[in-house]
């Protein structure tokens, strides 16, 4: 389906199944330009669905008023919260007290259990392929991502450990993963290399370390 066709089934559906008024009226102005871009470009191309995300979910602050998160990410029990940062020529002139509030903020969020996760504006622009894997990784967290049907079971468990992974990983850390033979862990890596679904990249100690190809 295409992105819009999909996008606009799920606001639909967001902003029927809302009992609350404040959160329904925030999804009925629509999104803004940044989190649409990252829908667009970031989530949906990715995962290819809109599956246990929640757009403007409304959270308790610390002064008992309401915020409201850019994107929830909740499968299951699960939360993760979702910021995109905008970013202006001014951003080093931020006021003093917009920055501690954020800080204050999310300092709040992780204290009631919430992952977050902060995404730069510029980044979703000029660095997607990153975000992407971030997003992968974070996904991979909360549950059992989805690999090719044709993988063996330890081959599904090496992509979705890779799928964790926000650096180039190596075959030990690998082995002490699965709890397998370094040798046997080479192994499987290069044959998932076979298949293009990793890649070998330079390490820093002439050791190869891998990681998605995205």
């Amino acid at each position: 389906m295409k992105f819009e066709q999909a996008f606009a089934a799920f606001m639909a559906k967001q902003i029927a199944e809302e009992t609350n008024r404040r959160r329904r009226e925030r999804l009925e102005r629509g999104l803004g330009h940044a989190e649409m871009e990252f829908l667009r470009t970031i989530w949906y191309p990715k995962v290819g669905n809109f599956n246990d995300l929640y757009p403007q979910w409304e959270v308790r602050d610390f002064a008992n008023g309401y915020r409201y998160l850019d994107f929830a990410y909740m499968p299951g029990d699960a939360r993760a919260a979702i910021e995109i940062q905008g970013y202006s020529s001014h951003a080093r002139d931020l006021e003093i007290w917009r920055f501690k509030d954020l800080c204050i903020r999310h300092a709040h969020l992780a204290l009631d259990g919430w992952l977050v996760l902060p995404i730069a504006y510029p980044s979703i622009v000029e660095s997607p392929k990153q975000c992407q894997q971030l997003i992968l990784s974070l996904i991979g967290k909360f549950i059992a991502t989805d690999v090719p049907p044709t993988l063996r079971w330890l081959e599904s468990e090496v992509i979705r450990f890779a799928r964790r992974k926000l650096r180039p990983f190596t075959a030990p850390e690998l082995s002490e993963h699965l709890k397998v033979s370094k040798r046997h862990a080479r192994t499987l890596l290069h044959e998932l290399c076979d298949r293009q679904l990793l890649v070998v990249v330079s390490g820093k100690e002439r050791a190869r370390s891998y990681q998605m190809l995205l």
